[in-house]
């Protein structure tokens, strides 16, 4: 599916967050509390501007690997990282449920808008905690379901109708229907942070955004 709408992908998230998305990115990237020479990983990093983002932050000395299981996604994270001169960030293939790293290897990982989508939230958590340095951060920033209205109406609207709708200019229609239902599966802010726990990370916080519609996670590596 990532595969099919990998053409479509940045432009209509740009066109369902009204271009919010890029400060969310920013306010996570934060979150991570990297510094020059620093190592980051973005799971599910699909087009790269999460590890675009991180990127800036690690700048000089620092690398940050985007990894994902959709290659499309990656040749347009590539294309994106040329065109930026990015330096010190690649990309690479990688099953978010088995990441093909050493253990300790990293100061951050991070996941954005993709943590939704694995087979396995706990075992990715897990892995997620395996891959990070002691001390070392995990950010997890996600769509989430706001609980009061008025905006959980709107919420409601868009997700349910008008994002299908948009979907129709993608190349599968389809995943844009899937979209509201990976939200509304997916646990609470404070069940994710429950989820965090049982992985193994401490000092667990999040920050609700844009009225209770995404969520920033972050914990420490113990």
């Amino acid at each position: 599916m990532f595969d099919r709408v990998a053409s479509n992908y940045d432009a209509l998230n740009s066109l369902m967050t009204a271009g919010l998305h890029h400060r969310w990115r920013e306010r996570a990237a934060a979150r991570a509390e990297l510094k020059p020479g620093d190592s980051a990983l973005d799971v599910c990093c699909g087009t790269g501007d999460f590890a675009l983002e991180l990127a800036e932050w690690v700048t000089p000395g620092g690398h940050v690997v985007g990894c994902d299981f959709s290659e499309p996604m990656l040749d347009l994270a590539r294309e994106k990282a040329a065109a930026h001169g990015a330096e010190g960030v690649r990309f690479e293939w990688a099953d978010a449920l088995q990441l093909p790293y050493d253990a300790g290897r990293f100061d951050a990982v991070t996941v954005g808008f993709g943590v939704r989508n694995l087979a396995d939230l706990d075992r990715g958590l897990m892995e997620m905690a395996r891959v990070l340095k002691p001390g070392g951060r995990a950010v997890i920033l996600e769509i989430t379901q706001p609980t009061r209205p008025p905006l959980s109406i709107f919420y409601s609207v868009w997700f349910d109708r008008i994002a299908p709708l948009l979907g129709r200019f993608s190349d599968d229609p389809e995943a844009y229907s899937y979209l509201p239902e990976s939200v509304r599966s997916f646990p609470t802010p404070r069940r994710l942070a429950e989820k965090m726990d049982a992985a193994g990370f401490e000092g667990i916080r999040y920050t609700i955004l844009a009225g209770g519609i995404i969520s920033i996670h972050s914990g420490i590596r113990g």
